[in-house]
């Protein structure tokens, strides 16, 4: 059956590219824009744009999504993706905020939206390992802003490795606001890259609660390095993208889960 796309814009299209991508792990020009109901030189384009925005890697006739060959994407690629749903999760997240006390930001584009979107009329403790979330709290009076040390990975401006992990093995906060690049029932948590793996592991244990903010793209995707099980993490956040079936399948897990 044909997608309708007469109201669907430019953006949404290729929003659908991606996720029909990652769930089949390829995607044809031929096919796309005969189910679209576009010219494959739409498709073609939108194929471009996506490359250019480091989410599928063109192969001849399609194009297969970056996770395939193990690539990460860079952050400011990752922010202009999903923008609505990762504002609606950041605003929902607000609501496990402690009234008072310390919390820990992960690096991410849906934590720092969190970050963006912290009150003003309460005093919070922030530790981060995110340099953008660190630089953007600095200049809010209610906010204690501690940043992790360690090496700065350049793809995700996140602080990793020894320095990072002993100064969280001396922490304990109310809350952990943790992202991730994968999520399933079977894996867990995982993410692409060892030493930020080492650093979400011991954000979780370093709080009293754990809640993951991912969007439902995120979810059925695995990665090289599990920084958690399921039932090490509290509550998950994420939009009403995501499939009832695998909503219920998470619950029966024991795991919270949000939509927002």
């Amino acid at each position: 059956m044909k997608r309708d796309i007469v109201n669907m814009y430019a953006e949404e299209r290729q929003q659908w590219i991606v996720e029909r991508a990652r769930a089949a792990g390829r995607v044809e020009v031929a096919a796309l824009a005969e189910e679209l109901s576009v010219t494959t030189e739409t498709v073609r384009r939108d194929l471009t744009s996506l490359e250019r925005h480091a989410l599928l890697r063109r192969v001849h006739g399609g194009a297969i999504p970056i996770e395939r060959l193990g690539f990460e994407p860079a952050l400011a690629a990752r922010d202009t993706v999903l923008t609505a749903e990762k504002e609606r999760i950041a605003r929902l997240a607000l609501s496990e905020l402690p009234d008072e006390g310390s919390i820990l930001l992960d690096a991410g584009t849906t934590t720092a939206r969190l970050a963006d979107a912290l009150p003003t009329d309460r005093e919070l403790v922030v530790v981060t390992n995110a340099l953008p979330i660190a630089m953007s709290l600095s200049i809010r009076p209610n906010i204690t802003v501690l940043m992790l040390g360690g090496k700065v990975r350049g793809r995700t401006q996140a602080t990793v490795d020894a320095w990072a992990i002993q100064a969280l093995a001396d922490s304990y906060v109310d809350v952990a606001f943790i992202g991730t690049n994968g999520i399933s029932p079977e894996r867990g948590l995982t993410t692409p890259d060892t030493t930020e793996s080492a650093v979400k592991r011991a954000m979780i244990q370093a709080a009293r609660r754990s809640v993951v903010l991912a969007d439902h793209t995120k979810v059925g995707q695995d990665h090289l390095s599990r920084f958690a099980a399921l039932d090490e993490i509290d509550t998950l956040v994420t939009d009403t993208g995501l499939d009832a079936q695998v909503v219920e399948e998470f619950r029966s897990r024991g795991l919270k889960v949000r939509l927002a």
